[in-house]
């Protein structure tokens, strides 16, 4: 009797090792494919504080929970379960559609360089954030949708990129990945969100303590820090955001390319990376990172500039009429 205890525990024991050791490969991977979509998360994290200016400030944590609630239901029961089909029936379409996101990307990010340019140029999906008009609720909802609309887009790619960066395994392994990839950047994400549109209320407290001394003029001091630098976070989150669209989707088309044969442009990357870096020995890896991102800016924005008129002249006009067709034919 004692034997098979000790043999029941010895299978036990040997299960749990291999359930911790599967769960230690999961989050591996969740963490080493997160970190793929970097450049995408960054842009998500600096487009979202846009869609809560101009309400009063009890209604901004509400709809930054509403915009992440949204933003896990699209990644959980329609993004996870597609990319997971994708990968069993059809892993061949994955590359192209990664290629069509990165596309997207450059587009968006050199639409917004040409908007800082030309700023008579509204638009479209911009200028309607700014042209609302009805009661409060209506607006609240109107931007929560465009919000949750903007992110769908970008969860995608996201989810794409992470698929894309997964090995070889089992179905529920890849669920289990992507699950955690979903939920663990929605979380992060909009946790930053809700920590930069509440930073301004934060300094403001901080800039009205009636602390005394030794460190009541610290804290005043610092909060009003916090009050004049928020703006100015706000520029530079803008700015990296765009710019991370551009070089992410480079990168994207470049990777792409490489994949179908087109090796040229990655491997003159590589090289001019490893050359620089190599006149730079005490920081190697920042200097390789920094000149392959230019060159996949360089690409970004080339394709994006190509993609401008192509959709202004083309692409929104087809749309246009489509639309106008579906509706009459309703």
């Amino acid at each position: 009797m004692s034997v098979g205890l000790i043999a029941l525990l010895d299978d036990v024991a040997f299960m749990v090792r291999g359930a911790a050791a599967s769960l230690d490969d999961v989050a591996g991977q969740a963490a080493r494919a997160g970190t793929k979509a970097a450049g995408v998360v960054i842009d998500d994290a600096a487009v979202t504080p846009r869609y809560v200016v101009g309400f009063a400030a009890e209604r901004e944590l509400p709809i930054v929970g509403k915009i992440a609630l949204g933003s896990l239901r699209n990644k959980l029961l329609f993004l996870l379960p597609g990319a997971l089909a994708l990968s069993a029936f059809a892993p061949w379409a994955i590359t192209p559609l990664l290629m069509l996101g990165g596309a997207y990307l450059c587009y968006e990010g050199t639409e917004k360089v040409y908007e800082a340019l030309f700023p008579h140029h509204a638009h479209g999906h911009e200028a309607e954030g700014r042209g609302d008009t009805g009661s409060d609720q209506a607006l609240e909802d109107r931007r929560v949708a465009s919000a949750i609309k903007t992110d769908f887009i970008l969860s995608a790619e996201i989810m794409a990129i992470t698929l894309a960066a997964l090995p070889e395994g089992s179905f529920w392994m890849r669920a289990a990945v992507l699950a955690i990839v979903a939920v663990g950047i929605t979380a992060g994400v909009y946790g930053v969100v809700a920590l930069i549109v509440k930073a301004d209320d934060a300094g403001l407290a901080l800039a009205r303590s009636q602390a005394g001394p030794p460190f009541g003029s610290l804290i005043r001091g610092l909060g009003r820090g916090v009050v004049n630098g928020m703006p100015i976070l706000l520029k530079l989150l803008a700015i990296v955001g765009t710019a991370a669209m551009i070089w992410v989707g480079g990168g994207i088309l470049m990777h792409g390319l490489e994949t179908y044969g087109l090796s040229a442009p990655a491997h003159l990357t590589h090289e001019a990376a490893v050359r620089t870096a190599s006149y730079v020995p005490f920081a190697k890896g920042l200097v390789a990172w920094l000149v392959t991102a230019m060159a996949s800016g360089l690409i970004g924005l080339a394709v994006g500039g190509l993609l401008i008129p192509l959709t202004s002249f083309v692409l929104a006009p087809a749309w246009q009429n489509l639309s106008g067709l579906w509706r009459r034919d309703a």
